[in-house]
């Protein structure tokens, strides 16, 4: 068989796997202090890891970006032995992931045009940062305004705080939706530190909130809002992004 032959083969078969020639713009937090208590907080390791890898596997192309670009800082508590799955043992072996990670592109710098659509993994640093980051609200808005969807999930759902629909009311608003609920908040001991319950938030936005049991996995789509409860909804969250791409 020639060479010519078998990149085309590959070609055809690329072209019918979802989320191949799909660009993806993941942003993570920049903000690694919890609150007042002296911990370290950041992003969490598996609603990284997991969505990254249903990706790449897809074909997709990936973009990395935080609000002051660089390496995002790490929760630590998501580093735990007790907090590993396949996807979190996959990244710490993969030397190229790490790189890419430890450089991501400053979210300011980057531009809604570029991508298809946009994921954000959870961990309780973007609720200090990304849920008020200028660059990440006009982001998201122009990410929905143009058709392209918007996916976030446990604590990213926090980022749909400020951003607004062209009429000036919540992108939630009316939306079925869901994050991290206070009855997981509250088992992580957390309820009193965090800047805002992102359950509470998305009801008091106009949002049409739901949950499962704690730490079951979780997602809701509507239109081109998707939505993950909790660490174990970041992957279904990731394909659920890929079929609304294809």
């Amino acid at each position: 068989m020639s060479k010519s032959k078998t990149i085309d083969q590959q070609t055809v078969l690329n072209s019918r796997l979802p989320g191949v020639n799909m660009k993806i713009l993941m942003i993570l937090t920049s903000h690694d202090k919890l609150g007042n208590t002296g911990e370290k907080t950041g992003f969490w390791l598996e609603e990284f890891a997991a969505p990254y890898y249903v990706f790449k596997d897809a074909g997709a192309k990936i973009t990395l970006a935080s609000p002051r670009g660089g390496q995002p800082p790490l929760d630590p508590k998501s580093d735990d032995p007790a907090a590993q799955t396949e996807a979190t043992r996959r990244f710490k072996a993969d030397a190229a992931a790490q790189a890419v990670l430890a450089g991501t592109f400053k979210l300011s710098d980057v531009s809604a045009g570029d991508f298809d659509a946009v994921f954000y993994p959870g961990g309780h640093g973007p609720l200090w940062d990304l849920a008020k980051d200028a660059a990440s609200i006009a982001l998201i808005e122009a990410m929905l305004a143009a058709g392209k969807p918007v996916a976030a999930v446990c604590h990213a759902p926090g980022v749909l705080r400020y951003p607004k629909a062209p009429d000036g009311t919540p992108v939630v608003q009316g939306k079925a939706v869901t994050g991290f609920a206070n009855s997981e908040e509250q088992a992580v001991g957390l309820t009193q530190i965090v800047p805002f319950l992102v359950e509470d938030m998305l009801k008091d936005n106009g949002a049409r909130y739901s949950k499962l049991a704690d730490w079951q996995p979780h997602v809701v789509i509507d239109d081109l809002l998707i939505t993950g409860q909790n660490p174990a909804s970041s992957e279904p969250a990731a394909k659920a992004l890929l079929e609304k791409l294809t």
